[in-house]
């Protein structure tokens, strides 16, 4: 009897690519069925999911599965202690879109700096004067702040540094030797690199330690002339201090690919700004990377089931 593997839930129009990955399971698409989710669950030996919740209860429906495979790089809509508890792997793509999501951060920098969105705007506006809006600077002259330097920070700093800035780092997970071979220099608290960039840029997973890292007393210490730019988490940045700041002049503006709450509401601060960019969760977006990213997702299933440890687990202490 082949293993069933439940898709629970994605914004794909076919599963293709998964059912030739997994081609010798009975592959069910969670989309295509009103069944309610724990009825759905119920016989899976693993489980693909993309926006779902899977916590504990979800887990218990499902005594089975093997494994939660998330298509994305965030997990934070997966319980990690509650898989681990009950043996079961969770993994993750953390590797498929660096090269989008580095652009994407990159765009929105530029688009901030050389005033894109406003002066289209105004052209379209019939309104036709190059000194409109505020001052720009030169980006060679400038530094940018990383918040978290992992794959994606790493990425931004290399084109970042082939612009010509200067690049700070902070993240309290790295020895200042693992960002030895890269042109940032890490800073040992967020403050400093806060208060000494022109562009900062946000690259940390959301947790419980990450939520909110960024509010108004964090803000009021970047210079007015700063940006804040997010392609990691919404839940990271206080939205509202944010938008706050941007509408007091405290800083320059902001660029986010990603809010606490996708799409935003109606009454959202952050859409009537001038001053912010916003983008629908789309900096993991091309069609090589979405392909990169379900290939991953489902060989991440074939492996446990093939009786392996996924190649992208995140739990590791589920090996203990």
């Amino acid at each position: 009897m082949p293993d069933t593997v439940v898709f629970i839930d994605h914004t794909f129009d076919d599963l293709d690519i998964e059912r030739e990955i997994l081609s010798d399971v009975d592959l069910i698409d969670g989309e295509a069925t009103d069944e309610p989710l724990t009825d759905l669950v119920a016989g899976a030996d693993a489980v693909i999911v993309m926006y779902e919740t899977v916590d504990g209860d979800l887990l218990d429906a499902m005594p089975d599965c093997q494994i939660v495979s998330r298509t994305g790089i965030g997990i934070d809509n997966v319980d990690l202690d509650a898989a681990t508890e009950r043996g079961v792997y969770v993994a993750n793509v953390p590797d498929y879109c660096i090269p989008e999501v580095s652009d994407h951060t990159i765009a929105l920098m530029l688009a901030l700096e050389r005033k894109i969105v406003d002066y289209n705007d105004r052209v379209r506006n019939r309104e036709w004067d190059v000194f409109a809006g505020r001052t720009m600077h030169r980006l060679s002259d400038q530094t940018l702040g990383l918040v978290a330097f992992g794959d994606i920070a790493r990425a931004v700093c290399e084109k970042a540094t082939v612009l010509g800035m200067d690049v700070l780092a902070h993240d309290p997970y790295l020895d200042p030797a693992e960002v030895g071979d890269t042109d940032a220099t890490l800073v040992d608290d967020l403050s400093t690199l806060l208060a000494e960039s022109d562009v900062v840029s946000v690259h940390s997973p959301l947790t419980p330690q990450t939520e909110g890292l960024i509010g108004a007393d964090e803000l009021a210490t970047m210079k007015e002339s700063a940006f804040l730019v997010n392609t990691a988490r919404g839940g990271i940045v206080d939205e509202d201090a944010l938008a706050a700041a941007v509408e007091s002049g405290s800083i320059a503006g902001a660029g986010l690919d990603v809010l606490a709450s996708e799409p935003p509401a109606d009454d959202s601060p952050l859409l009537d700004l001038d001053g912010v960019i916003l983008t629908p969760h789309a900096a993991f977006n091309s069609a090589e990377s979405v392909v990169e990213l379900r290939e991953k997702a489902a060989r991440n299933v074939k492996q446990v089931l093939d009786g392996d440890v996924p190649e992208y687990l995140v739990n590791e202490r589920v090996l203990d």
